[in-house]
């Protein structure tokens, strides 16, 4: 049976899927193939008529009517070469993934569109729903930014969040911009010790590895979890565990630690730290990666926090 290429159009309401569903028929999306277009909530916006001569819409007002038996039903009686879905902000994705998608309708791009005024109020009541449909994003659009939006919305570098995604701010007279400059940091590179905040770890984390350049001969003073790799035996990678979406999504991020000391330390401790970065080869890294050079370590309580979220 022929795969069918499926993309996902997620995100809250009012984050601006139907425009850009709009927008891509009207620029001739469906122009060749016939496709089935999948509305999963109802907005204020309208598809316009005159870009469905080629698309059947079929409307899914609850989540459990959404079933892989139908999905195929759908495919039978239509017969569509390409699958839209715009996705109701409120219902997970992972089920869609695992228990609804046929085996042969194939997910191909994943878009995810934020209205950026409410980004914050979602991510702290909702965190998990808007999470999961930014760190699953293939292309991440945040509609309706002010200056200040735009300038919050890079502090809180998403880079950690979903590594792989096209990241785009738009503004609200219109004007698009690139979410990474390449020159943005999240931390005052000026001062003699910088003191990494228990909860900037993982912004941390991500800026020493896509920068390393920048942080080479930088002070730092952090608490860290104490990890001797086994791997690499004689090599301390102190980090700690970080959760981007849920706790399915926990992993430990650690770097090389090199000074004295280090191996009185047991897997697990909390240590504070205080070191000075470098840039150094090491097969850790495939090539050069930051690297801790230790100048002052003890045992320290465990924060508040143990897992850095985001």
């Amino acid at each position: 049976m022929a795969d069918i290429p499926v993309y996902l159009v997620a995100g809250f309401l009012d984050a601006g899927k139907t425009n850009f569903i709009n927008g891509i028929l009207e620029d001739g999306f469906a122009r060749q193939d016939p496709t089935l277009l999948l509305c999963c909530e109802e907005g204020e916006e309208e598809y316009e008529k005159n870009a469905l001569d080629n698309v059947t819409v079929i409307t899914i007002e609850d989540e459990e009517d959404l079933k892989c038996s139908y999905l195929k039903e759908l495919e039978k009686e239509y017969h569509p070469k390409q699958v839209l879905i715009e996705y109701n902000g409120m219902w997970q994705m992972e089920r869609l993934y695992r228990k609804v998608l046929p085996a042969n309708w194939v997910l191909y791009q994943i878009m995810t569109f934020v209205y950026a005024p409410t980004f914050e109020m979602y991510a702290k009541n909702m965190g998990q729903l808007m999470m999961e449909k930014i760190t699953n994003a293939d292309m991440l659009v945040f509609n309706r930014c002010t200056p200040e939006l735009r300038d919050a919305l890079r502090k809180r570098n998403l880079r950690m969040v979903n590594r792989r995604a096209d990241i785009y701010l738009e503004m609200e007279d219109g004007t698009s911009e690139d979410y990474l400059t390449g020159d943005e940091c999240p931390f005052d590179l000026s001062q003699d010790l910088i003191d990494v905040p228990d909860d900037d770890f993982g912004v941390w984390y991500v800026d020493v590895m896509d920068h390393p350049d920048r942080w080479a001969g930088k002070m730092v003073h952090m608490k860290l979890i104490m990890c001797h790799s086994k791997k690499y035996p004689g090599i301390h990678c102190p980090g700690r565990f970080v959760m981007t979406c849920c706790e399915n999504d926990i992993q430990f991020m650690g770097l090389i630690a090199k000074g004295m000391n280090l191996n009185q330390y047991q897997n697990r401790d909390w240590v504070e730290v205080t070191g000075r970065m470098a840039v150094e080869k090491h097969a850790a890294y495939k090539g050069k990666g930051p690297v801790m050079h230790v100048i002052s370590i003890g045992p320290c309580e465990k924060p508040q926090q143990e897992v850095v979220t985001f």
